[in-house]
């Protein structure tokens, strides 16, 4: 385990091993963070009738956040063994005093305008807060990151000096650093207000799922499952990263956790090490897409859509169940072809056991669902099923009860969620900021429509491209609210859903964790595979390529977000359905009852690409291709498969009778 630690190190910033006054700083910052966001959602007003007015409250956050990330992000990976140097501290410290300034003066900043007319000792403090955030989200999101916002938040003072598409209404470094520190729309905005109203609470009920055994429970209940059947440990990993993955909300994170056990569960059967970690990695990403809970961008989508998260959640259901049952089909199909087994019953735990030992986590699950879902009190929701987990550990979890070192540890992993989260969100707000103040969001609109032509399938070319590009560099979240700014609104004009181009973007910023050269989440999976990392990240494109598809079937036909009527959305999702079946299937060269497409003949290759495509026209919308109706496409689609797959099957039963009389 530590090993494989230290080779994810590689491929994500990551915490320190606290002990002594560093441990205790940040237990105490991340319990003041807990009870202000408690007071604040719940309006206790103290106990003494006194609340902060939010723009007290965001700068609390940031300095308790930020004053964390110092401590226990190192300024060097090498450095992660270390105690925090003198340097931390002072930076931590800093960070306090100068969000401490701004948060006495926040009513003079709401009042008299200071983002728009600072005074010299605000302007001051600003440079000194622009400075602190960009070292924050360099140690939480790693250097490229850091070049991008870096970048970005200069964009006002340099703009007027770019061509004529790209430029705006220039700042002096004054007035920059004050909008940046004091403006509603870069630190304090929209990524910044959504963790401090929602993802606070989505991170406190993660941490104590994963502090009172969850992880191992849902891990001990898919292997009861699905590990006796053919490919089990494969189908394993699906399952159990799709639940864990929307608990952390990190790909890295995910690999880490379940890579662990399903990667060398996966090589028992019989599956080669790059096929192992490449399932793990696209199961990962796969859990981050996946309701209920699906991680900061998820939230940071409802803000800028100005919707109910449990709409975001609501419209995840069906793209993220394409992906699974996508990926899912293809590893059946590796299992049939390859005649992979399952592991054999008695290396498997007892389902009635795990059930017995674990069932009190559904409750906990089902109450957050019914309250996001039903009740649609998002920012309640986990303040109310954290303490029902936690109470229902105690009493009936013998095995993961907690002690006062459990609690302590609890606010070890709060206090680097939280340092982790802020880091990199007062970066990204930064982008929005600078691009706020030139107003060139709205000019860049209008040039994209009119270098696309008013073109929607060219604008979502060039959206997936750009996300793709992005994801590489920035977090998802960065990535999306980057893409929400600049592309959402031209692909709105084009007459696209709303909600299923926002989707479409924030999928697209996930598929850098896939996607070679950068693939991070390949290289984490190939750190416990021990394969070679580029070898790991095309595997993993090749068995996850089904969602670079699902993308463009949804946002061409918004039944598949939940946006139609019930027959459209009903049939929309079995002709997805279908086509990614048959997608799976053609990619992986086996069809169950069929048999091996054309093994080791020179037309097998070409057939597979006929099958391949006939899959995307039964998925694909009529709006892909004009002038065609659904029936017509799947008849289409039909006429061009079914010989294919007879030959297969009778080509393969002509070959069983030959062996059999041979």
């Amino acid at each position: 385990m530590a090993e494989v630690e230290a080779d994810a190190s590689k491929f994500e910033a990551g915490p320190r091993k606290l002990a002594g006054l560093a441990r205790w700083a940040v237990r105490v910052a991340a319990f003041v963070i807990l009870v202000l966001a408690v007071n604040q959602v719940f309006n206790f007003g103290f106990f003494v009738g006194y609340t902060l007015i939010d723009l007290r409250y965001y700068y609390a956050i940031i300095a308790l956040a930020l004053f964390c990330c110092f401590i226990v992000y190192p300024a060097r990976s090498s450095a992660r063994t270390l105690a925090p140097s003198w340097y931390d501290w002072l930076l931590a410290v800093a960070t306090v005093v100068v969000c401490g300034y701004f948060l006495v003066n926040a009513l003079n900043i709401a009042l008299r305008g200071w983002e728009m007319a600072p005074p010299e000792t605000a302007v001051y403090f600003s440079f000194v807060l622009w400075l602190l955030v960009l070292e924050a989200g360099r140690r939480a999101g790693g250097l490229p990151l850091a070049i991008v916002v870096l970048l970005m938040s200069l964009y006002p003072i340099y703009t007027e000096y770019l061509p004529t598409a790209i430029s705006g209404f220039a700042s002096g470094p004054v007035y920059t650093a004050a909008y940046h520190a004091m403006g509603s729309e870069s630190i304090i905005g929209i990524p910044m207000r959504t963790f401090a109203q929602l993802i606070i609470g989505f991170l406190l009920f993660g941490a104590a799922l994963q502090q009172t055994g969850a992880g191992k429970f849902f891990m001990d209940l898919s292997f009861a499952l699905l590990g006796k059947v053919r490919g089990g440990p494969a189908k394993v990993a699906i399952v159990s990263s799709g639940l864990l993955g929307s608990m952390s909300g990190s790909v890295i994170t995910n690999v880490l956790t379940t890579g662990i056990m399903t990667i060398p569960a996966m090589r028992r059967i019989g599956l080669r090490g790059t096929v192992a970690a490449g399932i793990e990695t696209c199961a990962s990403t796969g859990g981050v897409l996946m309701p209920p809970v699906m991680g900061a961008t998820a939230f940071v989508m409802a803000s800028v859509m100005n919707v109910p998260y449990a709409d975001i959640a609501l419209a995840a259901i069906i793209p993220s169940f394409l992906y699974f049952f996508g990926l899912f089909v293809q590893i059946d199909a590796i299992a049939g072809k390859e005649k992979l087994k399952g592991l054999p019953a008695e290396e498997l735990p007892s389902l009635g056991t795990t059930l017995k030992e674990g069932w009190y986590y559904i409750f906990a699950f089902a109450l957050l669902i019914y309250m996001l879902l039903v009740m649609r009190r998002e920012a309640l929701a986990p303040y109310y099923a954290t303490p029902l987990l936690i109470l229902l550990n105690q009493m009936f979890s013998k095995k993961h009860r907690w002690g006062w070192s459990d609690v302590g540890r609890f606010f070890d992993d709060l206090g680097s969620l939280f340092a982790n989260m802020v880091a990199i969100l007062a970066a990204v707000g930064m982008i929005i900021g600078a691009l706020s103040m030139t107003g060139v969001a709205a000019t860049l609109v209008n040039d994209l429509l009119r270098l696309a032509d008013g073109n929607s399938f060219l604008l979502l070319l060039m959206g997936a491209l750009t996300g793709l590009i992005l994801g590489v560099g920035m977090t998802s979240t960065a990535a999306y609210i980057f893409l929400a700014i600049l592309l959402a609104p031209a692909l709105i004009q084009v007459g696209l859903n709303p909600m299923a181009v926002h989707m479409f973007i924030f999928y697209w910023g996930m598929l850098s964790f896939i996607t070679p050269p950068v693939a991070l989440g390949a290289f984490a999976a190939a750190s416990i595979a021990k394969t070679p990392p580029m070898k790991t990240g095309f595997e993993a494109m090749r068995l996850g390529s089904v969602i670079y598809f699902i993308p463009f079937f949804f946002v061409l036909e918004p039944a598949l977000v939940l946006q139609g009527t019930a027959s459209e959305i009903v049939t929309s999702t079995l002709l997805a359905l279908g086509g990614i079946a048959l997608f799976a299937w053609s990619l992986q060269g086996y069809i169950p009852l069929v048999g091996p497409l054309f093994g080791g003949r020179l037309y097998g290759l070409p057939l597979r690409i006929v099958l391949l495509c006939a899959a995307i026209l039964i998925a694909l919308p009529q709006e892909g291709v004009p002038g065609w109706s659904d029936i017509e496409l799947l008849l289409a689609a039909l006429a061009i498969a079914l010989p294919v797959v007879a030959l297969a099957y009778f080509q393969n039963r002509a070959a069983s009778g030959h062996s059999a009389v041979a």
